[in-house]
C-alpha cells in the first residue's frame, strides 16, 4: 500500500497487542503462516544449498516442508526435549533432517557453522513481555545468532514486529555490521484473513539481517509488497513505516468487528517517509435496503473540507445517507500537497480504499468513486504567518467547481474550521473582495438585530476575524458608526491586507485591545453604544462553548454591557455551544440581566443568536420582519423571512 494511515485515537498499539495475544493465546502464532504461504518470500533469501539452522522449531511443519522441496541441510533446535522427541518420531522418515534439544541463547555449535538462521515466531515468543531480564536474554540470543552465522549468512526471522521487538532488532543488528531488511509477507496475511472466523489479520514481516565483515554505513531497507525494495535514511523512519502498516490492519480489523453503525473511524493517510498528511479518510456505515450499494468512496475537492457536509459528523452522516451505500469512505485532501487530476487521485487511492471494503463485498474491483464535480478543486496559498494568540495560520484562495473563488483564513490548530471567508470577484482581471457577500449566516442575523434600533450612538463589535461582518456594515449600512475591538494585532493586519477591511475614523474605528478591558474602560468613561455585538471565538473549548469565551458571559461583564446601552439599545450575542447545560446557564444569566431576551437558532450551523433588550421593545416581531426585508433589498435572499418568523422566540 502506497498510502499508510496514522491514528492515535481509535487504536492504542500496546493495548491492541495485549488483547490480541490474550484472546488468541498460542494460536496467535498460526498467523505467521506455514511454508505454502511463506515459500515465495523465503525462496528469495534461502537457497537449497544453504546450511540452515531453525531455532525454536516447536511443532511447526515449516522446516519439514522445506526439506521436502529440496532444502536438505536443516538442523532444528528447541529448548523443549518433549517437542524435539515428538518431531523426531513424527518425521523419522526424513533422516537427514536433524532435531536437537538446545537453548538458542547458548548454542554448542562452532562459530560460522550456518549460512541461514531461521526463526519463525521464536523471537516474538521470547519477547511476549518487556523486562530487563528478557532484554538481556534476547541480546544473548542475537549474539549467538551472530556467532554461528557465516559471513554473508542471513538471520531470517518471521515476526509480527511489535514496537519493542523492532527496537531490539534495530538496536543490535545494524550496529553489528548487518545489512537490515524488512519484507512484508502478504500471502501469509491473506491466508489468515480467509481462515480466521471474523476475517481479521495482522501484517506478517520477514526480517533479513545479512552478516558482513564490515559495513561502512548503516543500511536499512523495507519492502511493502515483497518486490520493490526501498532504502530508508534512519531507524525511526523504518519503525514508523512498520507501525503505520500495522495500524492499517488494526483499523481494518476494527471495521470488521464494528457493530455500532453510529461509530465513525477516521485517520490520516501519509506517503511513505512523509510527515505531512496526503489524505484524511472517514469511514461510515449504515443499514441499507437491498436497493442500495455496498461500498463507495467520496472524494471531497480540496478547499471544501471545511464545509459542514465534510467537516462535521452530522454532515458526513448526511452525505452517507444521500450516497445510498452501506459503507462510505469520505476522502479529504490537504494543503501543502499537489493533486494533478481527479483521475490521478482515484488511481492513487484505489488500493487503499479497497483495503477498507466491507468483508462481504463480492467484487472490490468495481468500487465507485463519487465527488462533487469533475476536478480536484484549486487551492492557492496567499500568505502564511503566526499569531502570538492563535498560532500558525494561512490565508488561501479556493476555487470551487461552481467557478466561484473564496478567500479564507484558517488557523492550522483547527484546520477544518474556516475562521473567516470572503468571496472574490474579478474586476479588470484582478480579484477583489465582494463586500456584498456574507459567508457566515450568523452575521446576517446579527446585522438584522442592529437594524432594529436607532443609530443615535455608535455600534460596538467585539471580535474582528477576517472582517466579513464589519465589511458588510461599512459598505452597506452607511449611517452606522462602528467601533471594532480585536485583541490580536496580527488578525487586524490580515483583515486589512487580505480581506479589504478599511479603517475610517468617521465610520469605522478599529481598536487593538482585550474586549473585556475595553468594555470596562468604556464603562468608566460613561460611553454609550446603540448596539453591542459579541462575535469572538474561544481558544478554550473545554467548557462546551466555542463562542464567546466564558469570561464574556460572567455577570460582571453582562452588567457592564447593560450600562453601556441606552434604554432602546440591544445586546447581540453569537453563542456557539454544543453543551446543553452551558447553554442553559448562559440563558439564565441573560434573562437575569435584560428585560427581554429573544433567540434565533440557525438551521445548518450550531450558532444561536440572542437579542437582549434593556427595555421591552414594542412590536418586536414586526420590527424584525421589516429589518429582514431591508437586508434583502441590499442582497436578495439574505434573510428567510418566513423561517425567521417561525423560529424567532422569546426566551
Amino acid at each position: 500500500m502506497n498510502l499508510l494511515p496514522k491514528t492515535s485515537e481509535e487504536f492504542a498499539t500496546k493495548e491492541y497487542w495485549n488483547k490480541f495475544f490474550q484472546k488468541r493465546g498460542k494460536s496467535a502464532f498460526d498467523w505467521y503462516g506455514e511454508y505454502p504461504e511463506l515459500c515465495g518470500v523465503l525462496s528469495k533469501y534461502i537457497k537449497t544449498i544453504d546450511q540452515i539452522l531453525m531455532v525454536g522449531c516447536g511443532n511447526s511443519k515449516l522446516s519439514v516442508d522445506m526439506f521436502d522441496v529440496g532444502y536438505k541441510s536443516i538442523t532444528n533446535i528447541d529448548i523443549s526435549e518433549v517437542v524435539i522427541e515428538q518431531m523426531k518420531k513424527t518425521y523419522r522418515d526424513r533422516g537427514d533432517c536433524k532435531w536437537i534439544t538446545m537453548d538458542a541463547t547458548s548454542m554448542s555449535f562452532d562459530n560460522d557453522s550456518y549460512s541461514v538462521v531461521l526463526d519463525k515466531g521464536t523471537l516474538d515468543a521470547m519477547m511476549s513481555e518487556e523486562s530487563e531480564s528478557i532484554n538481556e536474554m534476547v541480546e544473548k540470543y542475537f549474539s549467538e545468532v551472530t556467532r554461528v552465522l557465516k559471513t554473508m549468512g542471513r538471520y531470517v526471522c518471521v515476526s509480527l514486529l511489535q514496537e519493542h521487538i523492532i527496537k531490539s532488532l534495530l538496536d543490535f543488528f545494524p550496529k553489528n555490521n548487518f545489512l537490515f531488511r524488512v519484507v512484508r509477507c502478504l500471502e501469509a496475511e491473506s491466508k489468515t484473513s480467509t481462515t480466521n472466523e471474523d476475517g481479521s489479520s495482522m501484517p506478517v514481516f520477514l526480517i533479513v539481517a545479512t552478516k558482513l565483515m564490515k559495513l561502512p554505513n548503516v543500511i536499512l531497507e523495507i519492502s511493502h509488497d515483497g518486490e520493490a525494495i526501498e532504502r530508508l535514511q534512519d531507524a525511526n523512519v523504518l519503525t514508523n513505516s512498520i507501525l503505520t502498516t500495522q495500524r492499517a490492519s488494526m483499523i481494518r480489523n476494527g471495521l470488521i468487528r464494528k457493530s455500532n453503525f453510529d461509530d465513525e473511524i477516521n485517520f490520516d493517510l501519509y506517503r511513505p517517509n512523509e510527515n505531512i498528511p496526503r489524505f484524511s479518510l472517514f469511514i461510515l456505515d449504515q443499514k441499507m435496503s437491498a436497493k442500495g450499494g455496498d461500498y463507495a468512496a467520496f472524494i471531497c475537492p480540496q478547499g471544501r473540507e471545511c464545509e459542514w457536509l465534510f467537516a462535521s459528523k452530522q454532515g458526513r452522516r448526511k452525505l452517507l445517507e444521500s450516497a445510498q451505500h452501506s459503507r462510505l469512505a469520505i476522502v479529504t485532501m490537504h494543503r501543502d500537497q499537489t493533486y494533478t487530476s481527479l483521475d490521478d487521485v482515484k488511481l492513487e487511492l484505489n488500493e487503499t480504499v479497497k483495503s477498507f471494503a466491507p468483508r462481504n463485498l463480492k467484487d472490490s474491483s468495481k468500487i465507485p468513486f463519487l465527488s462533487l464535480g469533475s476536478d480536484v478543486g484549486t487551492r492557492k496559498i496567499i500568505c502564511r504567518g503566526r499569531s502570538g494568540l492563535s498560532g500558525e495560520f494561512v490565508v488561501e484562495d479556493v476555487t470551487l467547481d461552481t467557478g466561484k473563488t473564496f478567500r479564507r483564513l484558517i488557523f492550522l490548530s483547527n484546520q477544518n474550521v474556516i475562521q473567516s471567508e470572503a468571496m472574490l470577484r474579478n474586476v479588470k482581471k484582478k480579484n477583489v473582495i465582494d463586500f456584498s457577500f456574507l459567508s457566515c449566516q450568523h452575521h446576517a442575523y446579527m446585522i438584522l438585530g442592529m437594524q432594529t434600533v436607532p443609530s443615535k450612538h455608535k455600534h460596538l463589535v467585539i471580535g474582528l476575524g477576517g472582517g466579513g461582518l464589519i465589511n458588510f456594515i461599512y459598505h452597506h449600512l452607511k449611517d452606522f458608526n462602528t467601533t471594532v475591538v480585536e485583541i490580536d494585532p496580527e488578525i487586524v493586519n490580515i483583515a486589512k491586507e487580505h480581506f479589504g477591511v478599511v479603517e475610517d475614523k468617521s465610520r469605522m474605528e478599529i481598536v487593538v485591545d482585550d474586549g473585556l478591558d475595553y468594555l470596562k474602560k468604556m464603562s468608566e468613561d460613561k460611553k454609550l453604544f446603540q448596539s453591542i455585538l459579541f462575535d469572538v471565538d474561544s481558544k478554550d473549548q473545554s467548557f462546551g462553548i466555542s463562542c464567546p469565551p466564558k469570561e464574556f458571559l460572567e455577570i460582571e461583564i453582562l452588567e457592564i454591557v447593560k450600562i453601556l446601552l441606552p434604554s432602546n439599545g440591544i445586546f447581540i450575542l453569537n453563542l456557539l455551544c454544543r453543551d446543553q447545560d452551558s447553554r442553559e446557564q448562559a440563558i439564565v444569566k441573560l434573562k437575569k440581566m435584560f428585560s427581554s431576551v429573544y433567540s434565533y437558532k440557525l438551521e445548518e450551523d450550531v450558532n444561536e443568536i440572542f437579542y437582549c433588550f434593556k427595555e421591552n421593545p414594542p412590536k418586536i416581531e414586526e420590527t424584525f420582519k421589516q429589518s429582514g426585508k431591508k437586508l434583502n433589498t441590499i442582497k436578495k435572499e439574505t434573510i428567510d423571512i418566513s423561517n425567521l418568523m417561525k423560529n424567532f422566540k422569546l426566551i
